[in-house]
């Protein structure tokens, strides 16, 4: 090993026994994140500590208690923006939900929610073009999230479970939100109009939520009836993919729960 090599290992020491996490020491030293672990590893191992055997406890199978409006938010990110993955060469599966770094609110609130779903595990943000993956390693994703199969989620049926079900029905404006914050957005259309004999242009601000699956279409569209939200139905082309909410109350009442992408 190398003088400089050396004199950036011990750096990157430095920085991972100050708190920074493996990814940010690896961007900053532009040092392979395999590597940045492995002298982590190292490091631990020579101090003795090391930590013990991770067995984090799951709602489903242990009875932990699970935080229901972060998990109706987090469902919702999951059915619009994200996946659940395992790869070969990992133990456990993970679960990806993108979001876009335009929206840095947005990004937060994700990993918020996915703390507070998965307490026992760590969290972290993969950089993307335009775009972090808020990422959670988890032997317990297929009980949280039973909707996972192979393929396109709008190619295959997706139906919430009983409890499932419970919580968007208790939480049901952190699903809407969730599912808004994936594949919705909240946009300015105008129009004009005579008004006294001159053409006047008119704005008026209205919902969308776009998704392709027929099931994900209706959970959304269920929910907002269930918070006396009136929707439509806006085909693209000879499809339905698109539910709007234009009625003056109802985004009135989108704007006190969700609100513009932030």
């Amino acid at each position: 090993m190398t003088s400089h090599s050396s004199e950036v290992r011990l750096k990157a020491l430095s920085l991972l026994r100050s708190g920074s996490r493996n990814a940010d020491v690896a961007r900053a030293l532009n040092v392979p994140l395999g590597t940045v672990s492995y002298w982590l590893h190292v490091d631990r191992s020579k101090r003795g500590a090391c930590p013990g055997p991770h067995n984090p406890q799951c709602p489903r199978c242990d009875g932990r208690p699970l935080d229901e409006a972060a998990y109706s938010y987090l469902l919702a990110l999951y059915l619009g923006d994200g996946h659940i993955i395992q790869y070969s060469q990992h133990r456990v599966p993970s679960l990806m939900i993108a979001c876009g770094d335009a929206w840095p609110g947005l990004m937060n609130e994700c990993e918020a929610a996915m703390r507070a779903v998965f307490p026992d595990n760590s969290v972290c943000r993969v950089r993307r073009t335009g775009c972090h993956n808020v990422k959670v390693y988890s032997k317990h994703l297929w009980c949280l999230f039973p909707q996972h199969g192979a393929g396109k989620k709008h190619d295959r049926p997706i139906v919430l479970e009983p409890w499932q079900q419970h919580i968007v029905d208790t939480h049901p404006w952190k699903f809407i939100r969730g599912l808004v914050h994936s594949d919705g957005c909240r946009i300015t259309n105008w129009t004009t109009r005579m008004v006294g004999g001159q053409k006047k242009r008119y704005e008026y601000p209205r919902y969308f939520f776009t998704n392709k699956s027929d099931d994900i279409r209706k959970l959304c569209s269920d929910t907002l009836t269930k918070v006396d939200v009136e929707w439509t139905t806006l085909a693209r082309g000879s499809d339905p993919f698109n539910i709007s909410v234009a009625k003056r109350p109802s985004v009135a009442l989108m704007d006190i729960h969700i609100g513009p992408k932030y």
